[in-house]
Formats: C-alpha cells, sequence, structure tokens
C-alpha cells in the first residue's frame, strides 16, 4: 500500500510551508508500509528554536486553511523537536542537532522518500464571500485607469 493522493497533497502543504519559514533539509517518507496509523512523515529542520516554533505555526495554519487540524502534538514547549500529528500525515520539525542526532531518515531508510516536486499543490482557498485581494486591486486599478484616460 502506498500513500493516499490526499496525504501526499498535505506533505507538500507542509513542506512548502516549512520552505516559506527557511526550514532546511525538508523531505517527506512514505510510511504507509510500515505504519498503520499515519502515511506520511514530513521532516524539516531549524537553526533554533524559535525558528521551530515558527515553522510548526505556518505549516498548521497552512493545513488548517485546508480544514485539516492537529490531532495531537508534542514537544511544543521544549521547541528543540515538535511533532504534530495531522492523521493523515505527522510533520516533525526538528532543531539541526535533533535531527543529526535522531536521524529519522535513517531510521526508516526501508520506506521511500516521496518526491515532493512530482507532487500537485493543493491551492490556497480564497475566504469565502469576498474575492481575491490581488483580482479585486487589480480590477479597481483597471477601473481607475479608464475613467482618467476617458
Amino acid at each position: 500500500m502506498t500513500a493516499t493522493e490526499r496525504s501526499l497533497q498535505l506533505a507538500k502543504v507542509a513542506a512548502v510551508a516549512a520552505e516559506e519559514k527557511i526550514a532546511s533539509k525538508v523531505m517527506a517518507i512514505d510510511v504507509s508500509d510500515q505504519m498503520p496509523l499515519t502515511d506520511v512523515f514530513v521532516l524539516a529542520s531549524a537553526a533554533s528554536e524559535r525558528q521551530v516554533g515558527s515553522i510548526v505555526d505556518e505549516v498548521e495554519d497552512r493545513l488548517r486553511e485546508l480544514g485539516c487540524k492537529p490531532i495531537r502534538r508534542e514537544g511544543q514547549r521544549e521547541g528543540r523537536w515538535v511533532l504534530i500529528d495531522f492523521g493523515d500525515i505527522i510533520v516533525h520539525v526538528q532543531h539541526e542537532e535533533e535531527r543529526e542526532y535522531y536521524a529519522l531518515e535513517r531510521l526508516w531508510k526501508d520506506c521511500p522518500e516521496v518526491d515532493l516536486d512530482a507532487v500537485d499543490l493543493l491551492p490556497r482557498p480564497v475566504a469565502e464571500g469576498r474575492p481575491d485581494a490581488e483580482d479585486a486591486d487589480d480590477a479597481e486599478g483597471a477601473e481607475d485607469s479608464e475613467v482618467s484616460q476617458a
């Protein structure tokens, strides 16, 4: 059995969110054959405890936008290794030292790495009841330029 398309897409969103907060060594591992509780581990490293927290917040925010809420979170207080369980995926955000020491990718080396570049990114939802802010600004700008030309 391999990870579901939904799990792969959520993993991609989590990876992109982590990269936007300058996470390093971001990767995903398909653990669905070895672990019945989840499909994909997403791993990301950070240089400081503050950056770990920033990455965790961004990943949670982006997945929450897609209706995916965390089931549980562990390690937040210490800020060295935070695990966020979303059910379909589990995100591990580790301080660089913990990442090197625990080497989860080596521990799960029998599981295939997910090619995140090959996974389509889910679009960010637009807030209900209002058009995309950029589109609205562009439309207003176009109207203003037409009026000034007349």
